[in-house]
């Protein structure tokens, strides 16, 4: 049976060959989770996302969310899959049992989400905004907010969403003009339009909850004096029943490119001047308290990508393997027709995707495990270091891996042919759904530029260095290891090379090159995501590479481990360290080009 969504035998090398997963399960937090426990819920999670989340992704593109008079409808197959969701207590696999998680490491959580994420990815954007709201008011919330507000967010009764975005201010959330009075009572009331809000209106709960970025009257201007504010659809009273609608309506809601499974909406607050809500953490703290929770949204919006990415490429697999058109290039005129597969192009697309798929898969599970790791060690010095590994890698997982998945998604397109155009396919699909990710929770240009302005000189420079010293002693593994000298020297060298382009843009954009830096910030990412893949393929390659040797029922995957690594190394890191040399010849042209030159 060909498989779709994710390659299961991938998902379990990454799992349990890779981070070894299992071995979590001998710290106390972890303790029930083992490799027995580990395999039955990343089954069920497969079975939910392929026997019922699947059947509704084309359901929720043709037939959408529907707006009329102030309400959000979905179509009835999303109500039936949020009920199974919910029951499956799929929602907050993380978290603490006491408000409704499943308390399982992140690694794991990673993996169901691979499946359930790639089955349907706008209804799964209910679910991840809701965790995410959830997540905001764990961190910040009093405990009365927490005791009100939790463990409905956390067992999907109620969901939740993010108000950051106003029309006035997109990127620019310093500029925002939503505004909170004071009352006597302590609460506040909230006046002012939010766009772009993702699952802000619709009916698959009884009650919506929205964090919302506001500014106090009187405070300071720019994000100094923005605040955070916890503001439901329907106000909550004290025994925790619902009281009355919060005067928050929605406008509209936007007809979008993909994603038409979910309602992405206008709201406004205050219309009527009854918009009540309650401080979420201190006064002119909110952006503090976005950042903080913005590592796991970017997470999460790169596994998005990586699941539509990883859809393309196994139903690419699967239709070239049963397209039968042309001949073998080997054989004469005369020859039977061959599967596409046998065709070199079709091949080089389908190791391209292949190679990607895996290293972004690695990389997304990575940074999961190095938030388990944190969360089980009491070393201070060892929780931080998994912490500056998990900051200096979030603009990676979330930038460049989107970038690389809806050029993934173009690539599988390309292998059905005119058939990947039309809608009775799946592919044009997952190529319109796809593309939000690289604007979601920060375009990917402020995902370089976090990267070259932040990341690359926190610390002094620290959450860098660790990350090369992690690389570094994949490296020296692999060295270790028959048949791998090639691909080896091939990471070391673009590892060098990526040390001293970081070292050159990180200094210019310290200096008064500084446009000329930031201008080569996107293309820094990008080769720095490229070299992140490859030593997530060496260590792959690392393990692989001697159980390659043996016969056995996964010999075959395990030759495909070393191939990936070969060919990523040897077809796609050359051009990878041509790109290094463009941003360090550091062209000015953009930056230097006068406005009118451009034309128009």
């Amino acid at each position: 049976m060909a498989q779709v969504i994710a390659d299961r035998r991938d998902v379990d090398f990454v799992l349990h060959e890779q981070f070894k997963v299992s071995e979590l399960s001998k710290h106390e937090q972890f303790a029930e989770f083992n490799k027995k426990t580990v395999d039955l819920i990343v089954n069920e999670a497969r079975n939910l996302a392929v026997k019922e989340l699947l059947p509704t992704q084309k359901i929720g593109d043709r037939v959408g969310a529907r707006f009329a008079a102030g309400k959000v409808t979905l179509p009835p197959e999303f109500h039936k899959a949020w009920q199974l969701f919910c029951e499956g207590e799929w929602l907050a696999m993380p978290e603490k049992l006491e408000y409704g998680g499943q308390g399982m490491p992140r690694l794991l959580s990673m993996a169901a989400n691979d499946y359930l994420v790639g089955a349907n990815f706008s209804f799964m954007l209910y679910a991840g905004l809701t965790h995410g709201a959830g997540k905001v008011i764990e961190a910040f919330g009093n405990e009365e907010q927490k005791r009100l507000f939790l463990k409905n967010i956390f067992t999907g009764k109620w969901t939740g969403t993010m108000l950051l975005t106003e029309p006035e201010a997109g990127s620019d959330v310093g500029a925002l003009n939503c505004s909170a009075k004071k009352n006597d009572d302590g609460t506040y009331s909230i006046t002012g339009t939010k766009i772009f809000i993702s699952g802000g209106e619709h009916d698959l709960a009884e009650n919506i909850i929205h964090p919302v970025l506001a500014r106090i009257e009187g405070a300071a201007p720019g994000t100094r004096g923005i605040s955070l504010f916890l503001v439901p659809k329907y106000r909550v009273n004290p025994d925790g029943s619902l009281g009355e609608f919060n005067d928050v309506v929605c406008t509209g809601i936007e007809e979008k490119m993909g994603i038409h499974g979910n309602g992405t909406c206008s709201l406004t607050m205050g219309g009527k001047g009854n918009c009540i809500g309650t401080l979420l953490g201190e006064e002119n703290k909110g952006m503090r308290a976005m950042f903080l929770a913005m590592n796991e949204a970017r997470l999460h919006v790169g596994l998005e990508g990586f699941a539509c990415a990883t859809s393309a490429y196994l139903y690419a697999l699967n239709y070239a393997r049963e397209r039968v058109q042309g001949k073998h290039l080997l054989q004469g005129k005369d020859a039977p027709s061959v599967p596409i597969i046998q065709h070199p192009d079709i091949r080089r697309i389908l190791l391209t995707m292949k190679s990607y798929v895996e290293g972004m898969r690695s990389l997304l599970y990575y940074v999961a495990y190095q938030e388990d790791c944190a969360s089980i060690t009491d070393d201070a010095a060892a929780k931080a270091r998994h912490h500056r590994l998990i900051d200096i890698l979030i603009p990676v997982a979330k930038g460049f891996v989107t970038d690389r998945s809806f050029e993934l998604c173009s690539q599988g397109l390309q292998v059905y042919g005119g058939y990947g155009y039309i809608s009775e396919y799946p592919m044009e699909q997952l190529l319109r759904d796809s593309r939000i990710t690289m604007i979601y929770e920060g375009t990917n240009g402020i995902q370089a530029m976090d990267l070259l302005g932040r990341k690359l000189s926190m610390d002094d420079g620290q959450l860098y260095l660790d990350l090369v010293a992690e690389i570094q002693a994949t490296i020296d593994r692999a060295g270790q290891v028959d048949g791998l000298a090639e691909c080896t020297a091939r990471v070391a060298a673009a590892l060098a090379k990526l040390d001293q382009v970081a070292g050159h843009i990180g200094k210019a954009a310290r200096s008064e090159k500084i446009l000329g830096a930031y201008a080569f910030a996107h293309p820094f990412l990008d080769v720095f995501g490229d070299v992140i893949v490859a030593w997530m393929l060496l260590w792959r390659a690392a393990i692989a590479a001697p159980l390659a040797a043996k016969q056995s029922k996964d010999t075959a995957f395990y030759k495909g481990q070393v191939k990936s690594a070969e060919f990523f190394t040897g077809a796609i890191l050359p051009v990878t360290l041509g790109k290094m040399e463009a941003i360090l010849a550091g062209n000015e042209a953009a930056v230097e080009i006068e406005d009118a030159s451009f034309g128009g």
